[in-house]
């Protein structure tokens, strides 16, 4: 007897109203077991094409041109796509250390190596202090992978090779990044750059997935638990708003003072750094003024960032920020934090809700307040530039000094509460971190910036007198 397809099925079932229509139970019962494994042999296709892993494999690259990709905010070089059409293949040297290696299909395009790298500093990887708390778990993983993390190589590090090619990239290459792109867990890219006049310059950019196979067992190797806990939040993105948050399983309050904190609403928006290459990814007009980022009917929207990287001006990201409309107070506190002998220091920011007047509450915990540079304004870009999380790295960090500060053992986290503790889904509200510096001429003065929704703008400068 052949295999009945669901649509027989179907039309069977819908034919038993007529009496010249005959089928025993026998017939349904087998036809419903032939689908349920045809969908189980469909699933373990996919399963076993997504999850397949070798120690060396070639992986698809994806290059954009300015074509493809006009919202790209990257210094783009005079030299951008005279060396592409590359290929990708990942080595496998033990159960965390991978190579990358960037293929030439043409002999003016150089074979480049990035090798050896600790990808148990790439993949998310929860401090052991929050997995006392299924709610800290999984905020811990579903920032770390949301959050981009970028981490560069100089042309002259011992994880960097260059072979072959007309001799442009071996000369002219001064530094390459890997990054773990703020989506989907394996969305991946690669970036490479040279200098022109005096400025780092992308003359390479691509994106891969890198192979899910070996991402799950690195994540089970480092984290001594069953991806499948937690493998839908990393690979899709699943909110955890409303989780609560015990704040006293990362760090013990020492003590605490309110202290005097200016938000000079009516000072025009800063613009430095990475934001000065954004302005086309904020999609407003006559924002002139952090006020105007805190009005009931602000119409404030971003270029989206999605897959497999990149921003797309035709899919608007809106914002949340009646949610911190008004700004109330700061708060000082000496902690000691969780896993680290050091006492360090937090400050909370508290806001009132412009539409219900819940008081909602940003944290900024596990930093050392003298240590921070003191710096000018316009020099923002230079402060500790941090993403929101719990054990999580910077945006952009040199692989030498993150294999000496591991970010599943710092004490550093922020988040946005509600009045009952509830975990903010902050890249809903378009609040993805903060930037800290002290004051070029006073050390007792805190500069705080909110960067916005993938830090396409400031949206609020806070100046705190810590004496």
């Amino acid at each position: 007897m052949k295999n009945t397809s669901a649509k027989e099925i179907i039309g069977g079932i819908s034919q038993f109203g007529n009496p010249n229509f005959r089928v025993t139970k026998k017939q349904i019962l087998f036809s419903i077991l032939s689908l349920c494994l045809s969908l189980l042999g469909l699933g373990g296709f996919w399963f076993k094409s997504r999850y397949n892993f070798d120690n060396q494999m070639s992986v698809k690259l994806q290059e954009l041109s300015n074509v493809d990709y006009p919202a790209n905010p990257a210094p783009l070089g005079k030299n951008f796509q005279r060396y592409s059409h590359r290929k990708l293949t990942i080595i496998k040297r033990d159960n965390t250390h991978f190579d990358f290696v960037l293929e030439p299909t043409d002999n003016k395009t150089a074979q480049i190596f990035i090798k050896n790298v600790d990808l148990e500093l790439l993949v998310p990887k929860a401090p052991e202090w929050v997995k006392k708390d299924p709610g800290l778990e999984i905020i811990a993983f579903t920032d770390r992978e949301w959050n981009r993390q970028q981490v560069s190589f100089p042309a002259n590090s011992k994880n960097i090779e260059i072979v072959g090619g007309d001799g442009f990239e071996k000369q002219n290459i001064v530094e390459v990044a890997l990054a773990n792109n703020c989506l989907n867990a394996g969305f991946w890219e690669i970036l490479l750059f040279t200098k022109e006049d005096g400025n780092k310059s992308l003359y390479y950019q691509s994106w891969f997935t890198f192979p899910m196979g070996h991402y799950k067992n690195i994540f089970e190797h480092i984290n001594n638990i069953s991806y499948w806990q937690h493998w839908w939040k990393l690979e899709h993105w699943q909110d955890p708003s409303g989780t609560i948050v015990k704040t006293n399983l990362l760090r013990n309050v020492i003590d605490e003072k309110e202290v005097a904190t200016q938000f000079p609403l009516d000072e025009r928006i800063i613009v430095s750094g990475e934001q000065s290459r954004k302005v086309r990814t904020t999609l407003a007009t006559n924002i002139t003024k952090w006020r105007d980022f805190y009005t009931t009917n602000n119409e404030i929207k971003f270029a989206s960032f999605r897959s497999p990287g990149f921003y797309d001006q035709n899919k608007p990201w809106g914002n949340q920020y009646w949610r911190i409309g008004k700004f109330d107070k700061a708060i000082l506190r000496n902690i000691k934090p969780i896993g680290v002998e050091t006492n360090l220091q937090e400050i909370e920011l508290v806001f009132t809700d412009i539409k219900t007047s819940e008081q909602n509450r940003l944290f900024i915990s596990g930093i050392n307040l003298k240590t921070l540079p003191q710096l000018p304004v316009e020099e923002y870009p230079k402060g500790l530039y941090m993403p929101m999380g719990i054990g999580i790295p910077p945006f952009y960090q040199s692989y030498d000094e993150l294999t000496k500060n591991h970010p599943d053992v710092s004490p550093y986290f922020s988040f946005l509460l509600d009045s009952q503790q509830r975990w903010i889904d902050h890249h809903h509200l378009a609040v993805d971190g903060s930037v800290m510096h002290l004051d070029k001429d006073n050390p007792n003065l805190l500069h705080l910036y909110l960067l916005s929704y993938e830090r396409n703008t400031l949206i609020a400068h806070f100046l705190i007198n810590l004496k």
